[in-house]
């Protein structure tokens, strides 16, 4: 388990992590969000005392960093691919980690193939391509063979095959107990992936949630239908007391009800449904109503004349189509 308790960077006068408290706990991906400048990086540099915070704790199982014994054993992290000697071959590199720590040499050959690099093991690392080199630091993360793994965008340069990799990967290592903590940008990736989020915005925790609650509370949820009987069907739903929206198309979408509900409240009046789903938003759509008001830098769409675009509908606003959205039931 991973505990920060009031963990705080300052430089000067800029605040990068501000009084940040949660816990990572084993057993799940616990996937970690938020804008570009939100403090990520420097919170999981603190967290590997590669940075010393102005002030609060982070503790690896009951204990600091700098405490641990022989530390690739307890945990192991990818925060940095090309911080691997250049010089030296991928078997190299991975010796020289193994032996700082008292790991057996024959561990370097088992991380090699379980990250698929053994045909290129003498091969220098400097010659690797940036899928390669992940690949390398993912097999430096697991030498130890720790009960705690932390991942900087682990996915970046891999082919889809390595992603894929990847994402088994994770979620077989959380099934076995561990604790897996993750930051990406990619979030149809971490969608499939965490099980947990940690969102911070301008370095203060923002949410510490399951990703279905997540999404619940910071998405809008609704019904979809279509109808030959459209005017019909609206005019029954508000009867019921339904909110209804004209979406366009012949698409009515109600809130606060259930597929159920609306597939039999259509039967009892003779309506015909040409569709009838749920529609639940996706992380991306939860992540940007989230951290909203916490992004650092704001673009600005511009024509192709350089003026400025009008700005995108705000959320919540009534369009024909919900980008990113999943449906669900039919």
């Amino acid at each position: 388990m991973i505990e920060l308790e009031g963990l705080t960077k300052r430089y000067g006068t800029k605040t990068a992590v501000d009084h940040l408290s949660f816990q990572v706990r084993p057993g799940v991906v616990t996937g970690f969000l938020g804008p570009n400048g939100a403090g990520k990086s420097t919170t999981m540099r603190m967290m590997l005392d590669l940075d010393n915070p102005t002030s609060g704790t982070v503790r690896i199982d009951g204990k600091h960093y700098r405490e641990l014994h022989e530390p690739l054993k307890h945990i192991g992290a990818l925060l940095d691919a090309k911080a691997m000697h250049g010089g030296r071959s991928a078997y190299n590199n991975l010796l020289c980690l193994a032996q700082s720590n008292r790991i057996p040499r024959s561990r370097v050959d088992e991380v090699l193939g379980l990250v698929g690099l053994t045909a290129v093991a003498g091969k220098k690392s400097k010659g690797f391509s940036l899928g390669m080199g992940q690949r390398l630091g993912i097999a430096s993360a697991l030498l130890g063979d720790p009960e705690i793994l932390m991942f900087d965008e682990p996915v970046n340069g891999l082919d889809p095959e390595g992603i894929h990799w990847i994402r088994n990967l994770m979620k077989a290592l959380a099934a076995e107990g561990r604790t897996i903590f993750v930051s990406s940008h990619l979030m149809s990736e971490m969608a499939l992936t965490a099980d947990h989020l940690i969102v911070i915005g301008q370095g203060k925790l923002l949410a510490d949630t399951s990703m279905a609650d997540f999404i619940q509370q910071n998405s809008r949820s609704y019904v979809r239908l279509r109808s030959p009987q459209q005017e019909r069907l609206r005019d029954v739903l508000h009867a019921n007391g339904f909110v209804v929206v004209e979406a366009g198309g012949g698409v009515l979408e109600v809130d606060g009800a259930t597929t159920e509900k609306l597939g039999e409240l259509a039967a009892e009046n003779g309506l015909v449904l040409h569709e009838l789903s749920a529609q639940r938003a996706s992380l991306e759509e939860a992540f940007m109503q989230m951290t909203a008001g916490a992004v650092e830098y704001h673009a600005h769409g511009t024509d192709v004349h350089g003026g400025t675009a009008a700005p995108g509908p705000q959320w919540g606003a009534t369009t024909g189509t919900t980008s990113g959205t999943t449906s669900e039931g039919a």
